[in-house]
């Protein structure tokens, strides 16, 4: 693979540290004993993703494989909270895949241009010590410290944003296709894997067009990692149609019947692509052997509804009509594909996953242990939407579980710290 392209890294990712509350206790001439005024410490940064439209290759992840967003600070005096961590903002091309390494779920898909998208939140800053005092704690000697934040490997994948695919074996003029039609300069040469990255260029048509991708050359065994093929199958996976790229002469000695199954074959054995929507492109139609090769192929899929068109890249040739028909077809074809994120990945991941207790104590259930520990700090009793988070925390960490195995049924009272609540299976 070309040096100058990467489509797929491992990183570390973390988010900034909240930052501790401050013990700290009112001084003031005059004044003996003061009260606490301990301040709350800093949000830690954020990590944030955004889409920018002038990168095209994971290449600036190659070296720098850590990023870590600031802290935040310590809590001040006089009420004083501590300043918030920087956001690290990272830029990555329109259609990179953030997806976590220790389980493979999807964290982001990061397809719309300049629009953050926050990935890791920062820790939460502790309480200083004025938060406690009471009528009866009058002078808390302590704090809460900052939410700690936890490293996580990540791998980016960036699969192409592009309409329509060109697909098809090496050196079928897939490069010189994409020069006609669009803008794009690709490197064209008379051997094979001359592409050795996708290359991307718009198609033009009366008022309207769509971006058009020419796919590295496929070869035969592509989808077990054969030849650069693999490498690049993940491109075709967002494309709404694809152009299926023919050397219908048959000049390299190459059957361009046995060409067409193979290629299917090869994306079909990938996440079965070859289900996708897909025209047939008969290039080279000026060389000899051409016609006899077309007719063949065309008595070859009578009966079915593949669109087949007959074109000449190189004397620019019979693509007019072939554009006609993409903008025809992707009017009636769904919007480029977005990947299933997992929306619940960041709040319950950085939970503790150590264990936790159920035990009897008279007529309560106390469910004791790190992670009830962790649980009760981040939830507020008074906002709904951190009320709802604790309910669906109880559910996926196993509590609910295992009180029921513990004996609850509803209406039994359960302590899980300070929190008191009625059980409700």
């Amino acid at each position: 693979m070309a040096s100058s392209f990467v489509d797929i890294v491992r990183i570390k990712l973390k988010a900034g540290n909240g930052g501790d509350g401050k013990v700290n206790f009112h001084r003031e001439k005059f004044v003996q004993a003061g009260g606490p005024d301990g301040g709350d410490g800093g949000k830690g940064g954020d990590i944030v993703f955004v889409a920018d439209p002038g990168m095209h290759t994971l290449l600036d992840f190659r070296f720098n494989r850590k990023f870590y967003a600031e802290p935040g600070m310590i809590g001040g005096p006089s009420r004083s909270n501590g300043k918030s961590g920087e956001d690290l903002i990272i830029k990555v091309p329109m259609g990179t895949v953030i997806r976590d390494m220790a389980n493979d779920e999807i964290i982001a898909d990061i397809q719309e241009p300049n629009v953050p998208r926050i990935v890791l939140h920062g820790g939460r800053g502790g309480w200083g010590n004025s938060h406690f005092a009471n009528s009866i704690r009058q002078a808390p000697n302590f704090a809460k410290p900052g939410i700690k934040t936890e490293v996580f490997d990540v791998q980016l994948e960036l699969k192409t944003i592009a309409d329509v695919g060109l697909v098809g074996f090496p050196n079928v003029g897939k490069s010189t296709i994409l020069s006609v039609l669009t803008a794009a300069k690709p490197k064209i040469a008379n051997y094979h894997f001359t592409t050795l990255l996708p290359n991307l260029g718009v198609v033009k048509a009366h008022s309207d067009g769509f971006v058009l991708a020419d796919i590295p050359g496929l070869i035969e065994g592509a989808s077990e990692g054969a030849g650069l093929g693999y490498e690049f199958l993940r491109h075709v996976e967002r494309t709404r149609l694809l152009l299926h790229v023919l050397d219908i002469s048959g000049c390299e000695g190459r059957d361009p019947l046995s060409d067409l199954d193979i290629i299917n074959n090869e994306l079909d054995k990938y996440k079965e692509l070859s289900k996708k929507p897909q025209i047939i492109v008969c290039n080279k139609m000026d060389l000899p052997e051409a016609e006899e090769n077309l007719k063949r192929l065309k008595e070859k899929l009578e009966g079915t509804d593949t669109l087949i068109f007959p074109v000449s890249a190189a004397t620019v040739q019979g693509f007019a009509p072939l554009v006609e028909e993409c903008m025809r077809k992707l009017k009636e074809l769904p919007e480029i594909e977005s990947f299933e994120e997992d929306s619940a990945w960041e709040e319950f991941k950085t939970l503790s996953e150590e264990p936790f207790t159920v035990r009897r104590e008279n007529e309560w259930f106390v469910v004791e242990g790190p992670v009830v520990d962790d649980l009760i700090y981040r939830i507020n009793m008074d906002d709904d939407e951190s009320m709802a988070f604790f309910e669906r925390s109880l559910r996926r960490l196993g509590i609910i579980d295992a009180l029921r195995e513990a004996g609850a049924t509803d209406g039994d009272s359960v302590r899980l710290g300070e929190v008191e609540f009625d059980f409700i299976n």
